[in-house]
């Protein structure tokens, strides 16, 4: 349809509009089909055919500047119920950040179904895996590449799309280790800094003393943040940095400066390390630089001493700030087994220090995450700290973990008091709860709270409700 004539049928559209004839107005041709009737037959004839013409006949073509892309791809699970999204998009909107949506897709994934693309759609690779297709549909634009089915190889490397490579290489890293890292270390050289950061994340999957010739060699790589990724892994081997030669510009040496070394027990002498009085917030700053800058392998080595050692003589609740400095730095740059002894020793201690290892938890195996959830529920007064727990197991958290403890007693306190900023803080332990919980905790937590005086269509509630209706489907569904 060209300008003229879209002209011309707007001028027939005002014509009706104000109750007008519009038969002088029409073009030749469609007088000659409307012509031979009565006047009202003729408009009611010109009518249809504007319609055809607008609607779907004469259609505005395409700019020329748009790309036509491929389907979007089915994904490997059924898509969520039509009468379980109002509850979805419930949740959803209470979500006030990418993290905490992705909770609850997360969630909705652990019970076998995706989301509908209009109510959601993943927007980095933190989404479950099942969703990398559509993250690789809206990464692509040429249309043309499609991820095969067949296993990722060097010959075949440019036929996947960035997601579907990354859980390809993943899955081989857990599987087939060598074969993993012989991929990465042909292929990542030949793409941009930001590709090449996250396939060298991937060897952080089954790290093993066979990758260290690997990543000693990316020492000399033209990415700051692969190199400092780089000797990170090789800390976690238990190799030193290449760089650190002890002199005064040695960032481990400046580091040990702002930690004191003691000795404690009358009979028994033992070391230990606590951390130095700071004069200023200058020298708290450059120490919170140091701690994320050095790798505890080499910390430790100038005391002279191993990570077990160092870890174990750590003073804890003299500087909560270097507390978490200290967790961080093991969980970034700490061995295996100097993670799971930090982590195994601070829950064994309880109270406060216990928190600390919510720093560790990107490196904790799933029964200790969820050791460090029950201890967290046993005391209300950490009750809020179950916000900050990372990569936890959604939908295992039974009634008997809530209920053995002081959480649930702080949660109907909180629930019925007239304190605003508790009650906001409550709000969003329920949303944690309702990521974690099984299907019948989340029915049972719903109720309780209720009866403190909830609303029962409290916002606050959307994820706990979402979580209990999923069971109630699969129930129904399930042969």
């Amino acid at each position: 349809m060209n300008e003229g004539e879209q002209t011309g049928l707007a001028t027939m559209r005002d014509c009706w509009i104000t109750g007008g004839a519009a038969f002088d107005l029409a073009p030749t041709a469609w007088k000659t089909i409307a012509g031979g009737a009565s006047p009202d037959e003729q408009e009611r004839r010109l009518l249809a055919i504007a319609a055809q013409a607008l609607d779907v006949a004469l259609r505005p073509a395409a700019p020329k500047t748009l790309k036509r892309r491929p389907p979007l791809p089915r994904l490997a699970l059924p898509m969520l119920p039509e009468r379980l999204r109002p509850l979805l998009r419930a949740a959803l909107k209470h979500a006030v950040d990418a993290r905490r949506k992705t909770r609850v897709v997360t969630l909705v994934a652990s019970r076998g179904f995706v989301l509908h693309p209009m109510d959601w759609m993943p927007s980095d690779q933190n989404s479950p895996d099942v969703y990398a297709p559509w993250i690789d549909w809206q990464a692509s634009f040429d249309g043309e590449r499609h991820a095969p089915l067949e296993k990722l190889t060097a010959e075949n490397w440019d036929e996947f799309y960035p997601a579907a490579r990354r859980i390809a290489l993943a899955n081989m890293r857990r599987t087939e280790s060598a074969s993993a890292r012989m991929l990465i270390e042909a292929k990542a050289s030949g793409e941009p800094a930001e590709v090449r950061l996250a396939l060298i994340e991937l060897m952080r999957v089954d790290l093993n003393p066979e990758d260290a010739p690997f990543l000693k060699s990316l020492s000399a790589d033209r990415s700051g943040k692969v190199r400092e990724l780089a000797g990170r892994l090789l800390a976690r081997l238990g190799e030193h940095g290449h760089l650190s030669e002890g002199g005064a510009d040695d960032p481990a040496v400046e580091l040990a400066a702002f930690i004191s070394e003691g000795k404690s027990g009358f009979i028994r002498r033992r070391t230990t390390y606590t951390p130095a009085k700071l004069k200023s917030p200058a020298q708290e700053k450059r120490r919170a630089e140091l701690f994320e800058t050095c790798n505890l392998v080499d910390l430790a080595a100038r005391f002279g001493t191993t990570e077990p050692e160092f870890i174990g003589a750590w003073q804890f609740g003299t500087d909560n700030n270097a507390d978490i400095l200290i967790a961080r730095m093991v969980a970034a740059s700490g061995s295996d087994a100097a993670v799971t002894q930090m982590a195994d020793t601070l829950v064994a201690d309880g109270g406060k220090p216990a928190l600390f290892v919510l720093h560790l938890t990107p490196r904790l195996d799933s029964r200790r995450k969820r050791a460090l959830v029950r201890l967290i529920l046993k005391q209300a007064n950490y009750l809020s700290a179950i916000n900050l727990a990372e990569g936890i197991d959604a939908g295992w958290l039974e009634w008997d973990d809530l209920s053995n403890g002081s959480a649930l007693a702080g949660l109907r306190s909180a629930v019925a008091g007239n304190d605003e900023a508790v009650r906001r803080g409550a709000d969003d332990i329920l949303e944690s709860l309702g990521f974690l919980a099984t299907a019948t905790t989340a029915a049972k937590l719903i109720d309780e709270v209720v009866a403190a005086g909830m609303p029962p269509a409290a916002p606050s509630l959307s994820v706990l409700r979402l979580n209990a209706a999923l069971a109630e489907h699969q129930s129904r569904t399930d042969p």
